[in-house]
């Protein structure tokens, strides 16, 4: 039963990531997520500022995505 409840809680921490983020910042964030992130509740632009306040912490990928996706709001 915990095993399931465990499983649960991954599969939908993960969807809420993937739902605020763009296919490119998933594929390349997501071990940042999990790492720095995972408690933050999505919605709002929480999880995108979460990872840029972890900025110094994250993979260059991440860094690289994130960057990109900031040019093109400007």
């Amino acid at each position: 039963m915990f095993r399931i409840i465990i499983a649960a809680v991954l599969l939908s921490s993960s969807g809420a990531f993937a739902q605020g983020l763009t296919a490119a910042q998933r594929d390349a964030c997501m071990g940042d997520y999990e790492k720095y992130c995972k408690s933050v509740m999505p919605g709002g632009g929480r999880i995108i500022a979460c990872l840029e306040k972890e900025n110094d912490k994250l993979t260059p990928a991440c860094k690289k995505v994130l960057a990109q996706e900031e040019g093109k709001k400007k």
